[in-house]
This record gives structure tokens, C-alpha cells and sequence, in this order.
């Protein structure tokens, strides 16, 4: 009935490593539904490979390709510094998908219909679902019958038309499949909609079985094929696991989330600042790589959701945030140093509009908190370290990719280790402190230091009189301290050991701060330095004050 698969290999190569066992799988036992897990992962629920079937078998289920569990790890700090529970993601969006076509495949804890792998169309197609049945494809019907491939077995009980592929009737075509006759006369039995048909003639696995098992896992059995292209996990990408289910969806296939209690699959995750940026660095390129790829969303088939397209179009280009966020998270602080603000005289209508953001983003958020099942600190935490990938991971992913769309080059990646160090025994979380350099954190650092230099100079200046509105320059400097505020477990993380106790980083920033605004005051010539000035006199004698600031509101 069911078949386990462990991945071999987190990377690009999974696809490759794991869909010559497949094609073995189905001389060896033709189970119609196929577990992929994680090799760090583990089973937790014993129960969780029924409540799976359960939308594999029930009413209407034949449409449904795959059934995606949510992921849960061990070994986490208690504070989870650097998101790696992901409620938000897990509980939230892909719970939230699971109202439309489904949830995207995400590479792990995953239960497939094995006929899915094969390419085939699903029997029926209702993409719109209740509310827009029709508003999917303009060109495709509601619901429709597909003719399904013929089967041979005298004992297959009665039951709907089976999926059918491009390729028409059997005999199915050994171009696309491969050479071997065994292979191909089991995707009949696979193919059938009922569980049962797959084993009601039995398979032996006699000597000659075993060895045309060894034959259809061999590299060359795949030349000239459709396998990792039109059938089976798709090859030559970094996240194969999207891709693959991305072409499910399109061909009108579903999918269901599930998640029950105890946790259905549990694993680890890299709790050291490092692997983690490097993780979210391969999924963010991959990303990227979807939406400069054929496999863009924006013209995929018209049996894919309205807005499931939307969710997709969202997964593909979220790192291109990383552009707008360094503006967002570096202009306003070398605005106190420079003297220049970009918005001079907000407007009416600039209020009304930032009310419009500030109230969707609380209500997103209470949303959020309320279908996660989150705390409020659990929701902040993940967007403090949505701050530090920003920032790091998905803007060196936007250079990588534009480097390879525009020079062809191609793009190497180091694999996450989630092996915890040899301080285990003493220090659980040991790795969490380790301290391993890697260009990713040198744009973070540099965020941090302007806001705190830009905090400080704005500091100076009201102190040495060179700007008496202090109340508007509070505005601008709680902007930097939230900023930080984002920034801080990533402070954290990159002092290691001596960033066990917060006080460390406190007073870094404190030391920095502090240092930088006796300068300014004590240099002369930086005074000097802006735009228009009038001179006041004070009891330190003439200061320049910036006539442009007092123009703003």
C-alpha cells in the first residue's frame, strides 16, 4: 500500500538521487502512494499515514495529487532565535492555500499519489472551485471527464475513469518512460484509482525482477527520456521540490495540508546563524530561478487557481523585498547625518495613505497570530529574522541569480549542515553560539552601524544645539532603534558565546552610540557639512542649524 523514501541529498541533486528508486519501487511493490521524508527526519505519529490516505481515498479524492504535512523540528532553542519553526509559514499560508488548490510542496513530509509522478492529468478538473469555478480558465470548463488509460487486470473492481497522460492510450510510449517492458506494464496497476487494483495480481520479486530493478535505476536509463523534465521530480534546479508541485497544480491536480497531533514527522534544523542564512540562501535563489525560468507562474496553464497563481507568483519573487528593504532600513538614518530628508512636507494624503499600510499590516498580523495558533513573541521573532534574511540571504540571491541570467554562470551551494557540534553533551544548543564567517553578514553589520551612527549624530546635534526640534528628530530616531530592534538576534548570533547574555550587545550599541555622538560634537568641521544653514548663537558660540529640517512638518 505504502512505500517510504528518505532524501538522499538536500540539494538540487535530490531529484535525481530519489527518482531512480521510485522507478524501483514500482517493479518491487507498485504501492500506490509514495512517502517522502527527509533523511533527518523521522516518523512521530503512526497515525499520520492514515490521516494522509484518508484524502487520497475519501469522496472526490481522486483529483488529489499529494498530501503536504507541516514541518516540526527538535532541538530548537526555547527562544528560537532564528525562526526556524516557521508557524507562520507552516500553519498559516499553507493552511490558508489549502482553501484553494492546495499547498505547495515544500520537500519533505509529503505523501504522493504515485500516478502524479508519472505525468498524468487528473480525471476531473475543477480549478475554480465553489466561489469562481470558471474564473480560472476562460477557455477551460468546470468540470469535465478525461478519457484514462485501459485497464488489463481481470480482478480491478469497477470504478471511475482512470488519469490519462499526454501520450495517449497504452501502450504508453518507451521514449518517454524508458526502455523496459516491466516498468512500463506497472503504470497501468498504479494508475488505477483504486488502492487495491495496484496488488490484485501480486508481484514477485524473483531474480529477474530484482535485476530489472537494478537495470531502471541506472544513469543511462534516463538518456533520452522525459524523466526529471515531463515526468518524475524535476531536474536541474535548486528547488526541485516547488517545481515538482508547481507542475502538478498546473495540470488541474490538488492538493490537501494536514496537520494532526502528536506532530506527524519530526526533524532537526540548523540553529547556527550561518547554516541557516545558507538554507534560506538556497531557497531564495531557487526561488528566483522559478520566476527567470519557463516555470514562471505568471504563464502557467489556465487550470491553475487565480489565486494560486498569486501564492506562487509570491513564492518566486520574494527576495526582490531585499532592494526596497536596504532603502527602508538604511536612507532614514543617513538622513539625520546628511541634514537631507526625502520627504519634506508629508502631505494629507501621505498620512492617509501610511494609515491605510500601518492598519492592513496590524490586521495581516492579527490574522496571523489568530490561524498560526502563534504568541505575539513567536510572531515578532519571525519577523525579526524575515529582517536579517532580508538583508543578507535574499539580497545576495537577487545578485546570484542576475549574475546567472545575464552572464550564465552557474550557481554552487554549500549544504546546510544540522549535525550539532562536539559540545552537545555539555551545551545542547553549542552550535547556536559557533561563529562562522560568511559574507552574508557583511550588508546586516553595515545596517546596523548606520542606524547607530545615525542615531548618534541626530543625538549630537540636538545636544549641541544645532537642532532645537527634538521631538521630530525622536520620531526618526525610534524609526533606527526599531530597525535594531529587528536586527538584535542577529547581533547576537555574530558575537557567539559572548552574546549569550544581552547586556553584551546593549552595550556595544550603547558604546558606539555614545562614541560617535562625542565626535560629532567635538570635530568641528563635521558641523559644517549639509545643505543650507543659518547661524544662531549659543554659549558654545555660532552653530549652524539646517534651515532645510525646520521645513519639515
Amino acid at each position: 500500500m505504502l512505500l517510504t523514501y528518505e532524501a538522499l541529498a538536500e540539494s538540487s541533486k535530490f531529484a535525481t538521487l530519489w527518482v531512480p528508486f521510485c522507478r524501483a519501487s514500482a517493479l518491487l511493490s507498485n504501492s500506490p502512494f509514495i512517502l517522502n521524508l527527509d533523511c533527518d527526519h523521522y516518523i512521530n505519529n503512526s497515525q499520520a499515514l492514515r490521516a494522509g490516505i484518508c484524502f487520497m481515498v475519501g469522496r472526490d479524492s481522486d483529483t488529489v495529487a499529494f498530501v503536504q504535512f507541516p514541518q516540526r523540528f527538535e532541538g530548537v532553542d526555547p527562544t528560537d532565535l532564528y525562526a526556524n519553526h516557521n508557524r507562520i509559514f507552516f500553519d498559516g499560508t499553507l493552511r490558508a492555500l489549502d482553501g484553494m488548490q492546495g499547498p505547495i510542496y515544500v520537500g519533505t513530509g509529503c505523501l504522493f499519489r504515485r500516478i502524479t509522478v508519472y505525468g498524468f492529468d487528473p480525471p476531473r478538473i475543477n480549478v475554480g472551485g465553489p466561489c469562481f469555478p470558471r474564473l480560472a480558465g476562460l477557455f477551460a470548463k468546470t468540470k469535465y471527464e478525461k478519457p484514462g488509460l485501459e485497464m488489463t487486470m481481470a480482478k480491478a473492481k469497477a470504478a471511475p475513469v482512470p488519469a490519462k497522460g499526454k501520450h495517449g492510450f497504452l501502450p504508453l510510449p518507451k521514449k518517454t518512460y524508458g526502455k523496459s517492458d516491466a516498468f512500463v506494464d506497472s503504470i497501468p496497476r498504479a494508475s488505477h484509482p483504486s488502492p487495491y487494483a495496484a496488488a490484485a495480481e501480486g508481484i514477485v520479486a524473483d531474480e529477474a525482477t530484482i535485476v530489472e530493478a537494478v537495470n531502471v535505476t541506472a544513469a543511462a536509463f534516463e538518456k533520452k527520456t522525459g524523466w526529471g523534465k515531463e515526468i518524475g521530480w524535476v531536474y536541474d534546479t535548486v528547488t526541485e521540490d516547488v517545481v515538482t508541485g508547481y507542475r502538478m497544480h498546473i495540470k488541474g491536480w490538488r492538493s490537501r495540508y494536514c496537520s494532526i497531533y502528536p506532530h506527524a514527522f519530526i526533524g532537526t534544523a540548523p540553529i547556527n546563524l550561518t547554516e541557516r542564512l545558507f538554507q534560506v540562501l538556497r531557497w531564495s535563489t531557487g526561488s528566483l530561478e522559478i520566476f527567470f525560468s519557463k516555470n514562471n507562474p505568471l504563464f502557467g496553464s489556465t487550470y491553475l487557481h487565480p489565486l494560486q497563481r498569486v501564492a506562487y507568483i509570491n513564492i518566486t519573487t520574494y527576495p526582490f523585498t531585499a532592494i526596497f528593504l536596504i532603502f527602508y532600513t538604511t536612507v532614514p538614518a543617513l538622513s539625520f547625518v546628511t541634514g537631507h530628508f526625502i520627504v519634506q512636507r508629508p502631505t494629507t494624503m501621505f498620512y492617509v495613505y501610511l494609515g491605510i499600510v500601518l492598519s492592513t499590516l496590524l490586521v495581516i498580523a492579527v490574522l496571523e497570530v489568530k490561524w498560526a495558533g502563534v504568541t505575539v513573541f513567536e510572531w515578532f521573532r519571525n519577523g525579526q529574522f524575515w529582517m536579517t534574511a532580508s538583508c543578507s540571504a535574499y539580497l545576495a540571491a537577487v545578485c546570484q541569480v542576475l549574475t546567472k541570467v545575464i552572464f550564465r554562470r552557474d550557481i554552487s551551494f554549500k549544504l546546510t549542515s544540522k549535525l550539532p557540534s562536539g559540545d552537545e553533551k555539555k551545551d545542547p544548543y553549542a552550535d547556536l553560539y559557533v561563529v562562522r564567517w560568511t559574507p552574508l553578514m557583511i550588508t546586516p553589520i553595515i545596517i546596523i552601524f548606520v542606524n547607530i551612527i545615525g542615531s548618534a549624530v541626530a543625538f549630537a546635534k540636538v545636544l549641541d544645539g544645532e537642532w532645537t526640534h527634538w521631538l521630530k528628530v525622536a520620531g526618526g530616531v525610534f524609526f533606527n532603534f526599531w530597525v535594531l530592534f529587528h536586527l538584535y538576534p542577529f547581533a547576537k548570533g555574530i558575537l557567539g558565546k559572548h552574546g549569550k547574555t544581552p547586556v553584551v550587545v546593549l552595550v556595544w550599541w550603547a558604546f558606539t552610540f555614545v562614541i560617535t555622538a562625542v565626535l560629532y560634537i567635538n570635530i568641528p568641521h563635521m558641523h559644517s557639512s549639509g545643505g543650507k544653514h543659518t547661524t544662531v548663537h549659543g554659549h558654545h558660540g555660532k552653530k549652524f542649524v539646517d534651515a532645510g529640517y525646520y521645513n519639515w512638518p
